[in-house]
């Protein structure tokens, strides 16, 4: 059995009941029931996931994926492809937003290079599990094969399972990748059935000019390759990404392993979307961290039924607002463990 179709055994629902106990002692502490929100939902989401009534703060970890779009030769980006190999080595070098932000949050970053057009340099740090050197121009054909697909989604598994074994209780994905928010608008404008103009957006910033060639090398990526929605691997394969592939994987491997997944923005949405459509039941791990600027960021997490954390008008990617959401994320786990129930602070309750 490969790797891929042991993970997907492992998969399975929330635990409801001690959900139910994690509810009735939300419902105890001193404030009007329901009060706190999102934070409450977090907290028992959390407690699902991990089985604990009270879970303890987790340590926490972010995994980037970076791969390289052969639809950059559609001219859908303003910046050239050498820029996802020289941001790896800015990931690295500690420079970078993710980087700033990993730090701030206490969070391992794990930078995994699955699928960079070019051979990265011999530093620390750096994970070399590439799978291909880029994805082929979606617009002519398949972006990869689905054994490449598999592959990526398997090396996802397998860093996921490497982090959870170092201690990783909370994982936010994050990824690198010039040219990416074309398959991701290809990936959900396949899943939402909508235009492709209605969940594009201006990426790293195209203009007026770039984002026509944007929008229509997409529709052609869709006609040349016609996705169907029923195969997510396939979907994947003809008009997805290698990182978006290997993030697939990493919800996977925490959907199987009962950790709390982190999603990002619209390259990180794609992946959940896929995910949740090769184990319906992965979804239950998934935490929103934010609403991207991106115009189809709202449409996947109103398709994976998913609310965003904060709002913060961010468009980077990288995985930043899944690093910002941690906060909240030990913030929901402290009012369930630090704070007093009506009866331990002697206040009168309804």
């Amino acid at each position: 059995m490969s790797k891929l179709e042991l993970t997907l055994q492992k998969i399975k629902p929330l635990d409801e009941a001690v959900m139910e106990k994690t509810q009735r002692r939300l419902d105890e502490l001193t404030k009007p029931q329901g009060s706190l929100g999102m934070l409450e939902t977090i907290a028992k989401q959390i407690a699902g996931i991990t089985g604990q009534v009270i879970p303890e703060l987790p340590k926490k970890a972010a995994i980037l994926m970076a791969g390289d779009h052969g639809i950059v030769k559609e001219g859908v980006a303003p910046y050239p492809q050498e820029v996802t190999a020289q941001m790896v080595l800015n990931f690295v070098n500690g420079g970078a937003a993710m980087s700033v932000l990993t730090r701030h949050e206490n969070a391992k970053l794990y930078v995994v290079d699955i699928g960079v057009a070019t051979d990265l340099p011999d530093v620390p740090n750096i994970i070399k599990r590439k799978v291909a050197y880029g994805t082929k121009n979606m617009a002519e054909g398949p972006a990869m094969t689905e054994e490449e697909a598999i592959r990526a989604i398997e090396v996802g598994i397998e860093i996921t399972e490497e982090a959870i074994s170092e201690g990783a209780g909370l994982i936010a994905i994050g990824e690198m990748g010039i040219g990416n928010t074309s398959p991701s608008t290809a990936i959900i404008a396949t899943y939402s059935g909508l235009p492709v103009k209605e969940v594009v957006g201006r990426g790293t910033g195209v203009d007026d000019e770039g984002l026509k060639k944007k929008i229509a090398a997409i529709e052609k990526a869709l006609e040349v390759n016609k996705p169907d929605p029923a195969k997510p691997i396939e979907v994947l394969a003809k008009v997805g990404g290698l990182e978006i592939a290997g993030l697939t994987g990493v919800i996977l491997a925490c959907a199987a392993n009962r950790v709390p997944v982190l999603i990002d923005g619209f390259i990180s949405g794609a992946a959940a979307v896929i995910a949740s459509e090769i184990a319906p039941l992965a979804k239950n791990y998934m935490l929103g961290s934010h609403l991207s600027e991106e115009p189809g960021h709202k449409v996947m997490l109103e398709y994976l039924k998913i609310k965003p954390m904060l709002i913060m008008n961010m468009r980077l990617g990288e995985g930043t607002g899944a690093a910002l959401a941690m906060n909240l994320v030990d913030a929901s786990l402290k009012i369930l463990r630090e704070m007093a129930t009506f009866a331990e602070a002697g206040v009168s309750s309804k």
